[in-house]
C-alpha cells in the first residue's frame, strides 16, 4: 500500500477540498524508466484502489498500485526546492531528481504485460478492504 507522511496529509489537505480526487501513479517515460505521477482525477475508474490521505480520496491503478507498493510519499520543504517525494523500496534506481524510477525487470515485465499481481489494500480507516 502507498503511504504518507503527515507533511504529505498536510500539503494534501492544505491544497485540495474534500470533494477532490488525487490520483497517484507511475506511467512510461522519464530517464529511469517510469515518472511518478500526482494528478487531479475527475472521477474514480472501476478498477482503480481507492485509498485516503487524510481527508482526501486518493486512487491509483492496479499496476500503480503493484509499482508503488509500500512506497513512502513525503513532501519536503527547503530552501532549494519543496514538494512530493516518493520513497520507493521497489525502485532499482532512481534518476537525480527523484522524479523516475526503474523497477526490477521482473516488475517491469509484469507492467508491461498487464500481468502484475494484485495487491490487498487495508484502509487505513477502517482495517477493512477498500472497494
Amino acid at each position: 500500500m502507498v503511504m504518507f507522511t503527515d507533511a504529505a496529509i498536510k500539503a494534501i489537505e492544505d491544497s485540495l477540498d474534500a470533494a477532490d480526487i488525487l490520483r497517484i501513479g507511475a506511467k512510461g517515460g522519464g530517464c529511469s524508466g517510469l515518472n511518478y505521477v500526482i494528478e487531479l482525477a475527475e472521477k474514480v475508474a472501476d478498477d482503480d484502489i481507492v485509498i485516503n490521505a487524510g481527508r482526501v480520496k486518493v486512487c491509483l491503478d492496479k499496476y500503480s498500485n503493484f509499482l508503488l507498493n509500500e512506497t513512502m510519499i513525503d513532501y519536503i520543504t527547503s530552501l532549494q526546492e519543496s514538494g512530493f517525494k516518493f520513497r520507493n523500496n521497489k525502485a532499482v534506481s532512481t534518476c537525480g531528481c527523484g522524479t523516475s524510477f526503474q523497477p526490477s525487470e521482473e516488475d517491469m515485465a509484469a507492467y508491461k504485460t498487464g500481468k502484475a499481481p494484485e495487491i490487498k489494500v487495508d484502509c487505513p480507516s477502517s482495517g477493512e478492504s477498500c472497494p
